[in-house]
């Protein structure tokens, strides 16, 4: 046997031992489809008998759905033959004999014989282990993400309450400075506030002691006796608005309607600033309606007293105060006009604050609590308060209560 006749014999059993022993599945089609040869691989892989795959057509082992799609590719491949994967980036199946289905890889080639009919090569891989753990990768993925979205969920959570957190702190220090800066006004302006009314009770005290003795000295003994009147009226009012102040901020304060007579309850309120009356200056009072209203009382008698002292405060002598008190069905109205010095159109909007005292009374006696405390009474009791004013023309609250029986 020649060197030619030996390597020819070589590599066709070279060749030959590739296709039996390979360990992916090899077929052979014609250009019909006709499978012509296949290797043991191929054979194990569609669950086939040996030789038994030999004769069907490609379109055997192809899942039933997919056939009338795989003819025509099959076709089109046959126009142009040339190597190539097949199902690039899709999922392949391929037909058991059992009809059962399993994915798999697939790539083409083709050779031509001496009488140059094309044939088609087929490599076929198994690729359910893979396809497995590629689920299995995704499936491990998707726990993370959902691991990492609760995590990230959870610390998101712990953010917000943080930055509650850190608001209710901030407005916890705000509200403590807002304490210990009312505490240091308020200890300044007792200071002052008391000093004055006391100093006046001293004086008029001692004079009046010296004045007894003669009884011409009746006027002036009037006179001094006014004075501690006026005093202490003016230190009950201090008292008064720090005591309201303090049971509002507490949260003390609870409304308790009843049926009140509202002109005998305002009368009263007259008689009780009488002490701080200035020369010449006068209550007028007028009322229409019904006589009584479901109000609370005490609520309603601190913010007439407020009223009507700021109004003789804030006025000078020989001028009119007016109070006007009306009940309807379902409403009472009060309002209470003075004749003074107004108040200034730039400071309305700090009126209501606590403490807050306009820039033309600094010189007269007051906390600047009074009407912080009737808005509060107001906001408690669900009514509303107005105000007009002009500078040297004097200043009108308009105050409306509901008048529901409880």
């Amino acid at each position: 046997m020649s060197n030619l006749e030996s390597e020819n014999t070589f590599r066709m059993q070279s060749l030959n031992a590739l296709f039996e022993y390979a360990t992916e599945g090899i077929i052979i089609s014609d250009k019909s489809g006709k499978i012509v040869k296949a290797n043991p691989s191929s054979e194990r892989l569609f669950g086939y008998d040996t030789g038994e795959l030999l004769g069907k057509i490609i379109e055997d082992l192809v899942p039933q759905r997919y056939v009338h799609h795989h003819v025509g590719d099959r076709e089109k491949y046959n126009q142009n033959p040339h190597a190539r994967s097949m199902g690039k980036n899709l999922d392949l199946f391929a037909k058991r004999k059992d009809n059962s289905e399993f994915p798999v890889e697939i790539s083409l080639s083709y050779y031509k014989n001496n009488e140059k009919e094309t044939y088609i090569v087929a490599f076929i891989i198994d690729v359910t282990e893979r396809k497995r753990h590629q689920e299995n990768i995704i499936k491990l993925n998707l726990e993370l993400e959902k691991k990492v979205d609760e995590r990230t969920k959870v610390l998101h959570e712990a953010l917000i309450e943080l930055e509650s957190s850190k608001e209710q702190l901030s407005e916890a220090l705000a509200a403590e400075k807002e304490l210990n800066d009312m505490k240091s006004r308020f200890v300044t302006m007792a200071s002052h506030e008391f000093r004055t009314p006391l100093s006046t009770i001293l004086s008029s005290i001692s004079l009046v002691n010296k004045y007894n003795a003669a009884a011409e000295n009746n006027d002036k003994i009037d006179k001094h006796v006014n004075r501690i009147k006026s005093a202490v009226t003016n230190m009950t009012l201090i008292l008064n608005d720090f005591l309201s102040a303090e049971k509002l901020e507490e949260g003390k304060v609870f409304m308790r309607k009843e049926l009140i007579a509202l002109p005998a309850l305002t009368k009263e309120v007259m008689n009780e600033v009488n002490g701080i009356i200035k020369p010449g200056q006068k209550l007028d009072y007028s009322h229409e309606g019904h006589d009584e209203a479901y109000i609370d009382q005490q609520m309603v008698r601190n913010i007439l007293l407020n009223l009507m002292s700021n109004a003789i405060k804030f006025s000078p002598e020989n001028k009119i105060i007016k109070v006007y008190t009306l009940i309807s069905d379902h409403e009472v109205t009060i309002n209470v006009s003075d004749e003074g010095m107004g108040i200034p159109p730039e400071e309305h909007e700090h009126l209501f604050e606590r403490f807050f005292r306009a820039k033309n009374a600094t010189n007269i006696q007051g906390t600047g609590l009074g009407l912080n405390i009737v808005v509060k009474y107001l906001e408690t009791m669900k009514g509303k308060i107005d105000f007009k004013s002009e500078i040297d023309k004097g200043t009108t609250f308009y105050i409306t209560l509901p008048n529901d029986k409880p």
